[in-house]
């Protein structure tokens, strides 16, 4: 297990990341922040003032002595190509490497797009369709298919430069509106646009006004990746924004002082970006240069990352979260086995499999936090994991199993705080999938892989479970028929299982 850094330096901030790193795989586990508007700077002067300069090689040393501490041993460093309009950047890099010995990259827009989008496809099961990245500065609009980048088109306009005009004064919404929509109208990859392309909304100025759209809308979930903004809800938000003044809209948790203060340019690009593409709806992703930078520095192979995302992201949920006695594997081996054979009984469609895939193997994740009670706290943890590749009505129904593997923890008033998301069939189907992962549990109660194969028989009112075997059984057996209360609640026959 090796510890990578990255340090990025855009438009708004200077941001420390720290990363454990195993088997290809990566975890955040140290992240500081510090706010510095070299965007506004050299878009004014062309230049990074001194006390800037010196602020920022100040900070830099402090995070130098951090990545020291945390025995780091790569640097990831990157600068946004805004960098490149100041006259003065050559000297500011060398003085940052004489005095920290960080040595910066400065990022071109094929690097950010090709990051953005390496980091798209691995947080959002989109195929293909089109990312919209609005930037600061600049807006990418990146068309792609499965593993590959067909085309992209970038603007010159992000959500800051098109609040404020050539003379420094804040534009009107309607003419913030028009000016985006002609420059997004005029992305020569729009050329090629398909009836049925999806779109995906990254960078902050989407995250920003996905918070405020779940508040629009009474969103249950405080989950930002994977959010759906349809464009009944984009209006709405869009109407209630503009209603307020700033110092409200600043006050609003999630969203950024900085963030707040371009609000008005965020807005005129998202709407004309819903206008012009015909959208009904986008994609808000969490995909962002850094996770783009750190997907392309680690060792999975492409094609692991890529076959199945949800997969790959729950491997490495485990990679960082599982212990030297987990039995997670044949736990999710063994309820996909049951979810097979007792098909008959559940009648479930393949909708279910993929929460049932994500609860089985997350099926102890709330041991962390409550031994005892962990299917209860299992919810949370499997809820808010940040597992990607699931929508978030996949996401809570594998929870809400998780939760069900005790089903006198299962609340109906709970329930009914989801019941925008979640269908009436749900609530049988989270019931008895519960019941398939505690059986399964019990199955591999030894811990060891001694059941290899179940064949089931129904004979009336009860349902024999032949085991197939490589050893001896009988304590599997055992805790197999203490779920048989349960079974029996569920599926409204008697278990017996030899």
């Amino acid at each position: 297990m090796t510890n990578i850094a990255t340090i990025e330096l855009n438009e708004k901030e200077l941001k420390l990341s720290i990363f454990k790193t195993s088997n290809g795989r990566y975890s955040l586990i140290e992240e500081k922040t510090q706010p510095f508007k070299i965007g506004e700077e050299i878009w004014t002067d062309e230049l990074l003032r001194p006390k800037t300069k010196t602020d920022l090689v100040d900070v830099l040393k402090i995070y130098r002595k951090m990545i020291e501490s945390y025995k780091v041993q790569k640097i990831l460093a990157y600068a946004s190509n805004i960098l490149l309009k100041a006259r003065n950047y050559h000297g500011f890099i060398e003085e940052v490497y004489n005095h920290t010995g960080i040595s910066f990259s400065i990022f071109d827009t094929e690097e950010i797009i090709k990051n953005i989008y390496t980091s798209v496809i691995n947080s959002i099961d989109n195929s293909k369709g089109y990312i919209i990245n609005i930037g600061a500065y600049s807006t990418n609009l990146i068309k792609y298919n499965r593993r590959t980048i067909l085309g992209s088109s970038t603007i010159g306009f992000g959500a800051v430069n098109l609040s404020i005009d050539e003379n420094g004064n804040m534009r009107e919404y309607n003419d913030m509106l028009k000016l985006a929509k002609e420059q997004v109208g005029g992305m020569e990859v729009l050329s090629t646009m398909e009836d049925d392309s999806l779109f995906v909304g990254t960078g902050n100025a989407f995250l920003s006004f996905g918070h405020i759209a779940k508040k629009i809308a009474r969103y249950p979930l405080d989950i930002e990746n994977n959010y759906v903004v349809s464009r009944n809800i984009m209006s709405q938000t869009i109407d209630f924004i503009k209603g307020i003044d700033l110092d409200r809209i600043k006050k609003i948790k999630g969203i950024a002082e900085s963030e707040a203060s371009s609000i008005g340019g965020t807005l005129a690009l998202i709407q004309a970006f819903y206008e012009v593409l015909k959208a009904k709806e986008v994609t808000i992703s969490t995909a962002n240069i850094r996770d783009g930078v750190m997907h392309s520095n680690i060792s999975v192979p492409a094609q692991e990352k890529f076959n199945d995302l949800l997969a790959n992201s729950i491997e490495s949920y485990l990679e960082f979260n599982r212990d030297e006695y987990s039995i997670n594997k044949p736990v999710y081996n063994m309820a996909m086995t049951l979810f097979k054979q007792l098909k008959v009984m559940h009648k479930l469609p393949r909708y279910y499999v993929k929460p049932l895939r994500i609860a089985a193997q997350l099926y102890n994740s709330g041991r962390v936090i409550n031994f005892n009670d962990n299917s209860k706290y299992g919810f949370t943890t499997i809820l808010y994991s940040g597992i990607c590749g699931a929508t978030h009505r996949e996401l809570l129904l594998a929870a809400f199993i998780c939760l069900c593997q005790n089903l006198d923890d299962f609340s109906p008033a709970e329930w009914m705080k989801y019941k925008d998301i979640v269908e009436e069939e749900d609530l049988d189907a989270v019931r008895k999938l519960g019941v398939i992962v505690k059986l399964a549990e019990a199955l591999n109660a030894s811990k060891k892989v001694v059941i290899t194969d179940l064949i089931c028989d129904i004979l009336g009112d009860s349902i024999i479970m032949k085991t197939v075997v490589e050893g001896d059984a009988s304590f599997e057996i055992m805790e197999g028929m203490k779920v048989a209360i349960d079974y029996k609640k569920v599926f409204k026959k008697s278990l017996q299982i030899i």
